[in-house]
């Protein structure tokens, strides 16, 4: 994974997206002096069962701008788009370009945007979430168009030619990885913080369903030995 950078910006689908075992690479990164912002696209308003939209969203941000902080995060910002219905195209793009600029990273990171994915010992594979999809694919194409003044004019912002690295989190065989063994706590406790969000997922106390999804994702024992780390994010 190449260090020669110093701000990153993370960008995702929905608050929560990040914790789930990037916050651990984060969490590594600010320890070590660089600057991540976080950069989300939907307030994950339609994410609880029960929780209305409006109700759902602010407290859906609120949880988001906590966790960050527990990973040394503090410039996190929401595009506002639609949960749920995020299109791949020139108005995603453009919103994501217009952030780029804004935030100024060398390094983009986003999530795993494959059609399908399969958790360690689960069969079969899961669908990926839609938004997901229409997110990652439209973060590539953003890169090159924040970078470029033709493609969207009416931005405010300047051109933004200073990203050197995309990295894309991989779910099964990462060709980079970052090791997170001294920050897994700090992934779980941020993850925790997605309290009301939680509890609506499982009986099981927050905390331990915290822990259990840092520990299935790619944070695995078996895997970080495959790369020489004890633990790692890929």
């Amino acid at each position: 994974m190449p260090s020669d950078w110093q701000r990153a910006l993370v960008v995702a689908a929905h608050p929560d997206d990040i914790e789930y075992g990037m916050a651990a690479a984060v969490a590594a990164w600010t320890s070590a002096g660089k600057e991540v912002g976080y950069l989300l696209a939907t307030r994950g308003e339609a994410g609880m069962a029960g929780v209305p939209p409006e109700e759902a969203a602010a407290l859906r941000e609120d949880e988001e701008r906590r966790s960050a902080a527990v990973v040394g995060v503090t410039e996190v910002e929401f595009l506002d788009q639609r949960d749920g219905v995020l299109v791949e195209g020139p108005e995603l793009r453009r919103a994501l370009a217009g952030a780029i600029r804004r935030h100024q990273p060398e390094l983009v990171v986003t999530g795993y945007f494959g059609a399908t994915w399969t958790p360690p010992g689960v069969s079969p594979a899961y669908v990926n979430s839609a938004d997901h999809r229409a997110l990652g694919q439209s973060v590539l194409d953003a890169v090159a168009d924040a970078a470029n003044e033709w493609i969207f004019p009416d931005l405010r912002e300047a051109p933004w030619r200073g990203v050197q690295y995309i990295a894309v989190q991989e779910m099964t065989e990462p060709p980079h990885v970052v090791d997170v063994a001294e920050h897994v706590e700090a992934a779980v406790a941020s993850l925790s913080e997605h309290r009301r969000y939680l509890e609506l997922l499982s009986d099981e106390p927050v905390d331990v369903q915290a822990r259990q999804v840092i520990d299935m994702s790619t944070l695995t024992e078996d895997g970080g030995r495959r790369v020489g780390f004890r633990l790692f994010w890929g």
